[in-house]
């Protein structure tokens, strides 16, 4: 795999930090995997790794941080809702919020401001809802976030998803309408492609409350190697001064359980290395 050079920015914006979530790689990660990857990351000229915390334990965060620290790199943390996980219409709130909360508390330690994702219901359960049915899961969401954004200073930063993979939160209009106000969100390009009419829209829309960002292709693969508008998209985070990082979230085809659950039935890219490396580049151009 060529190794890239370090591209030089336009000096005339603002700088964005760019990351790359393990997932492209792998999961779940480990702390062999994380100390195989990280220096790859680094060396690429990546400024933030995501480091995915699927179940506790799987990775020790006080060793993740001296790696970290050690390589230049800055952490961002994302939860994940497996079945079983949810805060809405389900007997297992109390053990969800335990998770998030544990989370955070892996977030504390390795640096990251954030955790990110669907912080509200297990991914692919869906269900049918009346408006008066979908305001009550709301305010029940609202109640049950209320005890993980008041356990710790990192923020909660909540993903709409598209609709296939939930029928609770799929555009930022919903999100606005369901989340606390202390409660920010997660915007991925991949999820905005299918359930906005206008995503520069839907940024916008979100002003204040961006508290991370998603990238990829359209397709899951590479960003750049596809159709959408990155100039406006990115013009409008600009717009509403989103101060945080943009990170490169796909995954392989080769993990049987993540290839499944995120429906990756072929390759993205020559190598998942490429679709890291090549994405890197393009978000630089921006």
């Amino acid at each position: 795999m060529r190794e890239p050079a370090r591209l030089p920015r336009d000096l005339g914006r603002q700088e964005v930090n760019l990351g790359v979530n393990t997932w492209v790689w792998t999961s779940p990660l480990t702390d062999g995997d994380l100390e195989a990857l990280a220096p790859r990351v680094a060396g690429w000229g990546f400024d933030v790794i995501e480091v995915p915390v699927e179940q506790p334990g799987d990775w020790d965060p006080v060793r993740a941080a001296d790696l970290l620290a050690s390589l230049g790199l800055r952490a961002s943390v994302v939860l994940v809702m497996p079945p079983g996980r949810d805060l809405v219409a389900s007997d297992t709130v109390r053990e969800t919020q335990d998770y998030l909360r544990h989370c955070m508390d892996v977030a504390e330690i390795v640096g990251s401001p954030v955790i990110a994702g669907p912080a509200y219901s297990a991914v692919g359960r869906t269900w049918r809802m009346s408006a008066r049915e979908r305001a009550a899961a709301y305010a029940e969401l609202r109640e049950n976030l209320k005890p993980v954004i008041d356990h710790s200073e990192v923020r909660l930063a909540v993903e709409p998803l598209n609709r296939y993979e939930t029928s609770l939160l799929n555009t930022v209009e919903q999100a606005l309408e369901a989340l606390p106000e202390r409660a920010g969100l997660t915007l991925d390009i991949y999820h905005l492609n299918i359930e906005e009419k206008d995503p520069a829209a839907a940024v916008r829309l979100a002003a204040g409350r961006i508290a991370h960002v998603q990238v990829c292709g359209t397709d899951r693969g590479t960003p750049g190697q596809d159709r959408f508008d990155w100039p406006s998209f990115v013009g409008a985070l600009r717009e509403v001064s989103y101060g945080g990082p943009l990170v490169i979230e796909s995954f392989t085809a080769h993990n049987q359980t993540i290839a499944t659950a995120a429906s990756i039935w072929r390759p993205l890219a020559p190598s998942q290395d490429a679709l890291a490396v090549d994405g890197l580049a393009f978000l630089r151009t921006l």
